[in-house]
């Protein structure tokens, strides 16, 4: 943290400033989770001049170390009897609210800073859904892609060999994450199920609605994002109607974004994957969009062979280049610059909500929040995924069965009561707006509370 943000010294600047000197010093390898942390830090000076209770209490302190983290090989054979090994992880971070839940990340970018800093992030979004669940995240180097589907069953199996003793319904409850979906939830419960010899369907989230996972899961966080966005512009006397989107990002998050705001009246002109982005015109072909990704799990390049008036282009990262009224960022983390934010400016952009963890930097959310924009973080704003596995987590305790507009009936209003007590938070404690600090503050409270009447362990 810098001076010239933080201004003149205060007793709770002055704490806030030790406790992220000294997290610095402890990993100042683990960038992710320090921007993670710093970004929270900036917006909670107002809540420590107000509740000096928190500083007494030391929470920061305690609220930026990981219950536990949890780290182990993971040894596996492929179809050539080659014997593979990855590194699987979990980080239970805090379980104040409830127990904890956060998703598996199957990817080659995964290392202890990215998972420290998701299951950081989980416990505050978490914590503003409402419900009663903690912050963790987990997950592995192994590469789903490419992979056959025997090969990645015995990697899951794998996996949860080792990862059941540390999971549990009221212990930890796992879902899906990025390069994690219905088939390898369904690999880890069965595995789960063999090991422990009995049917704990709350241990894991995301199933298949047919053996106990909820209708409207793989909706979710793009619905979720939507609804979100509809609250704020509602907010401003304006609606989805005709607006020009960008969406990054083809997976679950943006298919079903993009899904619902068509619906809504918006026209969606371009997504991406890793590789590059298309852009069309005449509006994103969602029909085309789902058989590429879902059906033949191919690159969206693809996209321009069936959509003539389409065109692709090389680097993701220029999707960012394409003038839209709002723009939602469902790739990755760090996705949008300050680059990247500038031009979008340029462009007239009046909405950025974040549908991924991070996507955008410091710098970048800087200038949106300086110049206007509406933003809608992500702890909030993509806070629909979690809250239905933790919907899910009920079916399944009480083993019930919801319809889909039962489930996106719920989610709605998690939404609305996510985004009214951003707003209200923020107006509590000085930003009136500026939903970055109202979502981190109305997260915090909630958890920093539960700290100090638990006590001290």
């Amino acid at each position: 943290m810098t001076t010239q943000t933080l201004g003149t010294k205060t007793v709770a600047e002055n704490y806030i400033n030790a406790v992220f000197e000294q997290l610095k010093q402890k990993n100042s390898q683990q960038s992710e989770f320090l921007q993670a942390v710093e970004e929270i830090f900036l917006s909670l000076i107002p809540v420590f001049e107000q509740h000096p209770e928190y500083i007494q209490h030391n929470i920061l302190s305690r609220i930026v170390e990981p219950d536990r983290i949890i780290s182990f090989r993971v040894t596996w054979q492929d179809d050539q009897n080659q014997v593979q090994v990855n590194r699987g992880y979990r980080v239970q971070f805090n379980n104040v609210v409830g127990p904890y839940k956060g998703g598996l990340r199957f990817h080659p970018s995964v290392n202890e800073s990215i998972m420290k800093f998701l299951a950081f992030e989980q416990i505050f979004k978490n914590a503003l859904t409402g419900l009663p669940i903690g912050g963790a995240k987990g997950g592995s180097d192994f590469n789903p892609k490419g992979k056959s589907n025997s090969e990645i069953m015995r990697f899951c199996q794998a996996f949860m060999t080792e990862l059941y003793r540390h999971i549990g319904p009221d212990v930890d409850v796992p879902a899906g994450d990025i390069g994690v979906g219905g088939r390898e939830i369904g690999y880890l419960f069965g595995q789960y199920k063999r090991i422990r010899g009995a049917n704990e369907a709350g241990v894991l989230t995301g199933k298949s609605p047919g053996f106990g996972g909820s209708l409207a899961r793989k909706e979710a966080t793009g619905y979720g994002l939507v609804y979100f966005v509809e609250e704020m512009l509602k907010d401003n006397n304006e609606t989805l109607e005709n607006k020009t989107i960008v969406v990054s990002g083809s997976g679950n998050v943006a298919i079903y974004a993009i899904e619902k705001l068509q619906a809504l009246g918006a026209k969606v002109v371009a997504c991406s994957d890793s590789n590059g982005y298309v852009f069309d015109p005449d509006g994103i072909d969602l029909k085309i969009l789902k058989e590429i990704k879902e059906v033949k799990s191919d690159r969206i390049q693809t996209y321009i062979n069936y959509r003539p008036n389409a065109s692709y282009t090389e680097d993701f990262h220029g999707i960012w280049s394409i003038p839209c009224d709002i723009a939602l960022p469902c790739a990755t983390q760090n996705e949008i610059d300050g680059d990247a934010a500038r031009t979008l400016l340029a462009n007239g952009v009046k909405v950025v909500a974040e549908g991924a963890n991070m996507p955008s930097n410091l710098e970048a959310i800087n200038i949106f929040l300086e110049n206007g924009i509406l933003f809608g973080p992500a702890k909030a704003a993509n806070a629909g995924g979690v809250a239905t596995s933790a919907l899910e987590m009920a079916q399944n305790s009480g083993r019930n069965y919801w319809t889909f507009d039962q489930v996106d009936g719920k989610l709605h209003e998690i939404m609305r009561n996510i985004y009214a007590e951003s707003k209200e938070a923020a107006q509590k404690y000085g930003t009136p707006g500026n939903l970055v600090v109202g979502s981190n503050i109305a997260g915090f409270v909630k958890v920093a509370n539960g700290m100090i009447a638990e006590g001290v362990y």
